[in-house]
């Protein structure tokens, strides 16, 4: 339907602010490599500080991209900087140990008698288990945890974990969780008699002259870039902003300057400008790793710190990530040396930690008068490389890979985690995107080896087995922030969460599944809920609900809204307005029955009855007419498409503009992405986009596809996560034919095909009756 082209507009700036460089430092050449990898990446508003014991050595402020910041971003700028808060946290709970009000080895329940979480093993949950997340705690509590609005208070949300069961052993595995943290805020309320925040403000904030806060306030987000989440399947949208109930575990807002400051306290071993924040014997200890054992993403933790190896040299620090912001701590005692950075783009990690990260090399090299290294920049796949590695791969141990395409880009995709994007070096593909980066791997269009396995080229089969079990379960779950996309792959239902992550659940009875023993929810089990009807309602991860979405305006598999005024007036007013005049030197229109140009295309013109989402006929006859050149195109795909054992079924293709004026003036206002403005035209208008479906050959029936024809829902989009293997099988064999034939995808829907010389054709408004064959 709609097809108006998007419009990208690239800002960049680089403000620079008070630093304080050492003799002769020149961070041009830094400055340089960061703004092209903004970007690159498109990081809409990035800051970063370098910070020595003095203070700031060097700070700079950079925005790019599509959803570039309007604000100037400064050393002041404010961010949400996620989980950097637990260090706040914890480093508070140590100065009530410094003061001998709280044993690290004694159980929680020392100081919270009503902490009660199910305990099936021998071992109590110690205090100093939460802080280096060894407690067995769940990742999330069910009150105030990541996805939960409401705002709860941190006893309630501490309360809740009453009412789960430790997911492994104390003290025996290191697995993240902000549950645990929260406890330990806990602990720090109950026995300072005071609000959390307030706690934290007269004992850490102040004393080290930090503007920010754990409350949120008009004066920080006044300061504050808008943050962006980036789901799996779509562009960015405005992140949301509110008060987490897991408040000592991510609710800090900071600028650079703040964070500095804290650095500067932490190279200082605890003095903080007004005043000391801790001992440094007790900063060591909380420095010094907590055991042998290591996370799954072969990280060690001491108390609260994530200890890392940098250079030769333990850095200590801690990332962050939160609802539209990413960010990086990191310091290095040895050489005295840190780094702060942030973004307001959520699941952007990998690249902030890039950027820190070479922030530390570049100073260390002035340090040492060596030559400052240079940032190694990648760029986008090829076409004909992007061709050659698209497709299917089964590694040496039988686990699949898979690299597909999103939005021009290439993607490594694996059996849980995250996906990967793939670009283009120097020395080869490698992996390179917001969340990871890798260039040990070694990508070809026959084999891939990565992650110690080596992976071969598969053709790509068409799904097979029996999933009805598992269709009952298949749909979204949750609040519009944060949805939880239930679908099957490889024959096992799969959760895609927190927007980005996707895990194989394991079925331990009916209706309860089981997380695998990594990622973020390791082991945890996901139980979900039925009505009396037997309907599935409810997804229950360890207490955290999520309520299943209805699927809005669909029955009988026809999608439907409530146009915004009479059809018949919206109509009448349309064949009296005229359309937009256009300048340029088209092509003349040579419209023709698309159906003379294959057999097996078969025609259903959802528009010629009352069977589309207006829900009355706009066209007076059953008709598909496209550009002569484009009619041909589609016939050459139909032919492909034949001896494989399929057709092609037409809904709709050229539109006369009247009709185009009618579905804009019909459609909602947050429905819109779905329709073309007339003001500008449709493709369709243009006798140059098609939309289209797959029909069985043998059955003649059409091929069930993960949302249905005109649907005005993310279910429409071309990535959208959902369904089963078969429906997004048959959807990319769909997109990859009419790609090759010379036609591109919509990205709003999968059905929308647009010539790729639509361009050079003018906009139409004939109706059927006047059109003329011209062949």
């Amino acid at each position: 339907m709609r097809n108006a082209m998007r419009v990208v507009v690239l800002l960049w700036g680089t403000f620079l602010f008070g630093h304080l460089p050492a003799a002769g430092a020149d961070f041009s050449a830094l400055e340089a490599d960061i703004q092209q990898f903004a970007e690159q990446k498109e990081l809409p508003a990035f800051a970063i500080q370098l910070i020595g014991p003095d203070g700031p050595i060097w700070s700079a402020g950079f925005v790019a991209g599509e959803y570039a910041s309007a604000k100037q971003i400064d050393s002041q700028t404010i961010y949400r900087v996620g989980s950097i808060s637990k260090l706040f946290t914890d480093i508070a709970l140590m100065q009530l140990v410094e003061e001998g009000m709280v044993n690290l080895n004694a159980p929680v329940s020392l100081y919270l008698p009503s902490f009660k979480p199910k305990n099936p093993f021998d071992v109590e949950v110690t205090v100093e288990a939460l802080m280096s997340h060894r407690s067995g705690l769940v990742r999330e509590p069910p009150v105030g945890n990541y996805f939960d609005a409401s705002e709860p208070s941190i006893k309630a949300v501490v309360d809740s974990l009453n009412d789960t069961t430790l997911v492994y052993e104390p003290l025996t595995k290191v697995q993240y969780s902000n549950a645990a943290v929260t406890v330990v805020g806990r602990i720090i309320e109950v026995l300072r008699g005071k609000p959390f925040h307030q706690v934290m403000q007269e004992r850490f904030l102040d004393p080290l002259a930090m503007d920010g806060s754990f409350e949120q306030s008009d004066s920080l987000n006044a300061r504050m870039p808008g943050g962006y989440m980036r789901p799996y399947h779509d562009r960015p949208f405005p992140a949301p902003n509110f008060t987490l109930g897991i408040s000592p575990a991510g609710n800090l807002y900071a600028s650079m300057d703040d964070l500095g400051k804290f650095v500067q306290a932490l190279l200082h071993m605890g003095q903080g400008v007004k005043g000391r924040i801790l001992q440094e014997q007790t900063l060591q200890m909380m420095w010094t790793p907590a055991g042998e054992i290591k996370s799954a993403r072969n990280r060690q933790f001491g108390i609260g710190f994530a200890l890392e190896d940098f250079e030769g040299e333990m850095s200590v620090g801690h990332g962050g990530a939160i609802y539209g912001f990413s960010s990086q701590l990191k310091v290095l005692p040895g050489s005295k040396l840190g780094v702060v950075a942030s973004t307001n783009l959520d699941f952007a990690n990998g690249a902030v930690n890039r950027i820190a990260d070479h922030a530390l090399r570049y100073a260390l090299a002035l340090q040492k008068g060596l030559p400052a290294p240079r940032l190694k920049l990648s760029r986008r796949i090829d076409v004909k490389t992007a061709a050659s590695l698209k497709g299917n791969y089964r590694g040496d141990d039988g686990q699949p890979l898979a690299i597909r395409e999103r939005h021009g880009n290439l993607f490594l995709e694996r059996v849980g985690g995250f996906t990967m994007q793939l670009m283009q070096a120097d020395g080869g593909v490698i992996v390179d995107g917001l969340l990871t980066y890798d260039d040990s791997v070694t990508i070809t269009p026959e084999k891939i080896e990565a992650f110690g396995t080596v992976y071969h080229r598969i053709p790509s089969a068409k799904p097979t087995g029996d999933v009805a079990d598992l269709e009952p379960f298949f749909g979204e779950y949750g609040e519009d922030h944060n949805v939880l996309y239930i679908s099957e792959k490889h024959g096992k239902l799969n959760a895609l969460i927190e927007w980005g992550t996707e895990y194989p659940l394991e079925k331990v009875a009916d209706g309860l599944f089981q997380f695998p023993g990594y990622g973020l929810y390791p082991n945890e089990t996901l139980r979900f809920h039925r009505n009396e009807a037997g309907r599935v309602t409810m997804a229950d991860l360890g207490g955290i609900l999520f309520e299943r979405r209805k699927v809005v305006g669909v029955s009988d598999g026809v999608f439907k809204i409530s146009p915004q005024r009479p059809v018949s007036e919206l109509v009448e007013e349309a064949l009296q307005a005229s359309p937009p005049v256009e300048e340029g030197d088209f092509r003349q229109s040579d419209l023709v029955d698309v159906t003379k140009f294959a057999d097996n295309i078969k025609l259903d013109i959802r528009y010629a009855s009352d069977n589309n989402f207006l829900g009355t006929p706009v066209y007076s006859q059953p008709k598909a007419f496209l550009q002569r050149e484009a009619a041909q195109a589609l016939g050459r795909v139909s032919k492909r498409l034949a001896e494989m054992g399929y057709g092609l079924l037409i809904h709709d293709a050229y539109r006369p503009w009247y009709v185009t004026k009618v579905f804009w003036d019909a459609t909602p206002e947050d429905k819109k992405i779905f329709v073309a403005n007339p003001a500008n035209g449709s493709r369709h208008n243009r006798g140059s986009a098609v939309d289209l479906t797959l029909y069985d050959l043998k059955t003649g029936l059409p091929i069930e596809m993960v949302g249905v024809y005109d649907e005005m829902s993310q279910r429409s989009y071309p990535h959208y996560p959902g369904g089963s293997s078969l429906q997004r099988w048959h959807r990319d064999l769909l997109v990859d034919e009419m790609t090759a034939g010379g036609f591109s995808v919509y990205e709003y829907e999968w059905w929308h095909f647009d010539f790729n010389g639509w361009q050079h054709y003018p906009l139409g408004n004939k109706t059927f009756e006047a059109l003329e064959d011209n062949e």
